[in-house]
């Protein structure tokens, strides 16, 4: 099952401090995990940007909203505890709390407002639209990141697709390089694309010293990538008593293909069109940084000892 979002987080919590005393925040994610069924795999799934775990993440959410409608306080640090008004709500039995829910109280009203865009045209209006749906601010943080991310390899692709077969190659040695391989560009550009040897495109360094070579084959191709091209270039390592290749193609591998080069006994990676646009993406090739946004949180060891 998918990790349960803040806002189906809500209840379960404050049921979890309905005996009134004080509990660790560790020990409630810890039991809301045991009670949402969450396997090993699901808990040590982590934020995109790697800061912390989604699921605590999200329980963290559910502890501010629930702080903020003030139907959970915390009197000291790590602590959390049922407030009055927590237990007279959960004396009503309420099927669900979500946030149109807690804004029947006017602190969760007043905490919105606090955290709206402040805007000059919409001066006055609550916009609520993201408070009202099922993503905390690093949820919908990510969701915008992918987005541009997928779009920008989407657009990367279709114009490495657009470009000559020479800059293919270019591209083809700017990433290897930027991934570590081929020693300088220098080197790089001297080995792939020289070789012409019955389906090897190029030999290139797999480290700085050339202790062991890698052979690479690179298709800017718009059909898609059958076994037999696999099996050609399997054949020539073996010609070349070598076991390391990189088949690179812009579109696609059959099914066949990546079947066969998973059984053979040498090591061919296959980097199809879009593990290519990643690639560059991620090691920043063809891309240019056009901003950075900064997460921050609050460091709880400076305020140690308050």
């Amino acid at each position: 099952m998918p990790i349960p979002n803040y806002q189906s987080i809500m209840l379960p919590l404050l049921r979890l401090a309905s005996d009134g005393r004080e509990h660790r925040f560790r020990d409630l994610v810890e039991q809301l995990a045991i009670d949402f069924v969450l396997t090993d795999a699901e808990r040590s799934e982590m934020l995109p940007s790697g800061t912390a775990p989604l699921f605590d993440n999200r329980v963290g959410w559910a502890r501010t909203y629930l702080k903020q409608a003030g139907l959970l306080y915390s009197a000291k640090r790590g602590l959390l505890q049922i407030t009055d008004r927590g237990a007279d709500l959960l004396r009503q039995s309420p099927a669900k709390i979500d946030v149109e829910f807690l804004r029947q109280f006017k602190e969760f009203r007043e905490f919105q407002v606090r955290r709206r865009t402040k805007d000059a045209d919409t001066s006055g209006v609550l916009d609520i639209s993201t408070e009202m749906s099922d993503q905390t601010p690093e949820d919908a943080l990510a969701t915008a990141y992918s987005t541009l991310r997928n779009n920008l390899e989407a657009d990367l692709l279709e114009q490495v697709k657009s470009m000559s077969p020479a800059f293919f190659e270019r591209v083809v040695i700017d990433l290897l390089v930027a991934m570590g391989y081929g020693g300088s560009r220098q080197d790089a550009a001297s080995a792939v694309g020289k070789s012409g040897d019955g389906g090897i495109d190029g030999i290139i360094k797999e480290d700085r010293l050339g202790l062991d070579v890698i052979y690479v084959q690179a298709k800017r191709w718009d059909g898609t990538v059958g076994r037999p091209e696999i099996q050609k270039f399997a054949g020539a390592l073996q010609g070349q008593r070598a076991n390391k290749g990189v088949f690179i193609t812009t579109s696609v591998f059959s099914k066949d293909a990546e079947d066969y080069a998973n059984i053979i006994s040498s090591k061919i990676i296959l980097l199809d069109g879009k593990q290519l646009a990643k690639f560059m993406v991620d090691h920043n090739v063809g891309v240019a940084q056009v901003g950075v946004y900064e997460i921050k949180k609050i460091d709880s060891d400076y305020f140690e000892g308050e």
